[in-house]
């Protein structure tokens, strides 16, 4: 804006009063700047080693107290009888008996095949 455009306004701006600055501006607007930046810190302090250090002990003994409580059970049997697993029942010696004889062929023929390629 010119002075030529509103002299009336210009006039009333020169009666006005200049403002005056506090000598402590320069330091009031630093520490304003540093007070904003301290939510950062703050979120820094959590993870201080005076208190990582309280809540990774109370981590351990929280998991250390759940792995000794829910241990699984071993249920042994008293009457001696073998596993499930072991026991065979008169069929399957059948079943093994047949699988033999078959290994035992098919090991045979492998060797037949061979010559018959050549």
């Amino acid at each position: 804006m010119k002075r030529e455009d509103d002299q009336q306004l210009w006039d009333l701006l020169g009666h006005a009063s200049a403002p005056k600055l506090s000598p402590f501006f320069a330091r009031n607007i630093v520490r304003t700047i540093r007070q904003r930046s301290r939510p950062l810190e703050s979120l820094g302090n959590w993870f201080s080693r005076r208190r990582l250090v309280p809540v990774a002990g109370l981590a351990v003994a929280v998991v250390a107290a759940v792995l000794a409580i829910h241990r699984p059970v071993i249920h042994k049997s008293s009457d001696g009888t073998p596993d499930v697993i072991a026991q065979i029942d008169p069929q399957d010696y059948d079943v093994v008996a047949d699988l033999d004889e078959l290994v035992v062929t098919d090991e045979s023929n492998l060797w037949d095949d061979d010559t018959q390629t050549l």
